[in-house]
């Protein structure tokens, strides 16, 4: 039997076949959902371990919550180490909890786009996180999304729930394997935070410049509830589209996008986050920071204030490094009730001359000092990741390519 939500998912790929969207689903091939599974992190190839190194993820499972891991289409491991937090594939969690229907595509409808669609109606697998009532869960979970074959169209479908009073953090590292010349990754995010619980959630995309990525996230927060976003995109990629949406929908909620991108020749890189602030006394912040080196960034942000008493803040702030990169903010401020107070900051430019020539006249190089201010300008303050994961960031950092300015 079709359901309603089938036959919308179907309506929503005609539609987006007749008007021709920017990337055509059919020229991927549907991802394997029979790889070889692995039973801990420490047993996948050498290869494997350093692209996930890579995107901040520690192939081990010393000083974890949990590990889980998407090759392509199959979940190639998945394993819970902690205690408060149960952590599994989403459709081993779906036999198990017969409740979870109640969250399932409830965030984020089927019929959103193109790419939601084909992502239901392939019956996408991912990961289920769930922290326990009270858990102060104190190690992180990790969890990277691998594409590792040429020319794959990757599903995903992630369900994560905050139970009330608990706290705990989760790590992402999306990444590419090594020769990987064409790819698709579609990842479906449904977050739902209880009273009084806290997650920080980390994202670390290493894709490549053949890779198109197209991330949907959808954040229901309850009172008192408090979410932090770390967003890192420093790699080159081919396009990408993302825009996560927090719904705060208790009192006195908090959360904090913070993101930091840079667009590589070639790239373009449509990235964004919005707050719907839809109770009082809820708080929220919205901190981007993007380079373009050559490609084109559209960085947007939208805070919607639907209640009285609440305070938010977007700032958007982007760098051109040559002649050929293309900057464009676009932050939007909604209030629909008096009583909210909401602000905004957007820049676009170069870096100051004056400020490359005193750096010089302290006696670095012309290349030293803009690498400095490059580092000073993409330092948002992310907070709540571990040492290491900050120590990995810092070396990308380094290591990003600011000559030819």
């Amino acid at each position: 039997m079709v359901t309603d939500e089938e036959n919308r998912a179907k309506g929503a790929l005609k539609k987006a076949a007749k008007f021709g969207e920017d990337i055509d689903l059919d020229e991927y091939d549907e991802g394997s959902r029979e790889l070889s599974t692995s039973g801990s992190f420490e047993d996948l190839s050498k290869d494997t371990q350093r692209t996930m190194l890579d995107t901040g993820i520690m192939p081990t499972a010393q000083g974890k919550s949990g590990n889980f891991l998407l090759m392509d289409n199959t979940v190639v491991h998945s394993a819970t180490m902690g205690t408060g937090v149960e952590l599994m594939p989403l459709s081993q969690a779906m036999k198990v909890h017969d409740w979870l229907k109640d969250y399932v595509w409830k965030a984020v409808q089927p019929d959103t786009d193109k790419y939601t669609a084909e992502t239901y109606l392939e019956k996408a697998d991912g990961y289920f996180i769930r922290a326990l009532p009270g858990a102060k869960v104190q190690l992180p979970v990790q969890t990277c999304l691998l594409l590792k074959n040429r020319n794959t169209k990757q599903f995903v479908h992630n369900v994560l729930i905050a139970e009330e009073g608990s706290e705990f953090e989760v790590v992402t590292g999306c990444a590419t394997s090594k020769g990987v010349e064409k790819g698709l990754h579609m990842g479906i995010s449904e977050f739902f935070l209880k009273k009084d619980s806290k997650l920080t959630f980390t994202m670390i995309h290493n894709w490549s410049e053949f890779i198109g990525v197209r991330p949907r996230t959808i954040v229901q927060m309850d009172e008192g509830a408090a979410y932090i976003n770390n967003y890192v995109a420093l790699k080159p990629v081919k396009t990408i589209q993302m825009y996560p949406t927090a719904n705060m929908n208790g009192k006195n909620g908090v959360c904090r996008f913070s993101s930091v991108a840079v667009a590589h020749p070639g790239s373009v890189m449509d990235l964004g986050s919005r707050a719907i602030l839809n109770a009082p006394g809820c708080r929220a912040e919205l901190i981007s920071r993007t380079i373009t080196t050559g490609g084109t960034v559209i960085a947007r942000g939208q805070l919607i204030g639907n209640a009285p008493g609440i305070k938010a803040h977007l700032e958007c702030k982007g760098l051109i490094l040559n002649d050929k990169g293309v900057q464009i903010a676009i932050p939007e401020l909604e209030a629909r009730v008096p009583d909210v107070e909401m602000t905004h900051e957007a820049a676009v430019g170069k870096i100051a001359q004056d400020q490359v020539e005193y750096l010089m006249s302290r006696g670095l190089s012309e290349e030293e000092a803009v690498g400095m201010i490059v580092r000073g300008f993409l330092d948002v303050g992310i907070r709540g990741i571990p040492e290491h994961l900050k120590a990995e960031i810092d070396k990308t950092l380094q290591e990003t390519d600011v000559r030819g300015m």
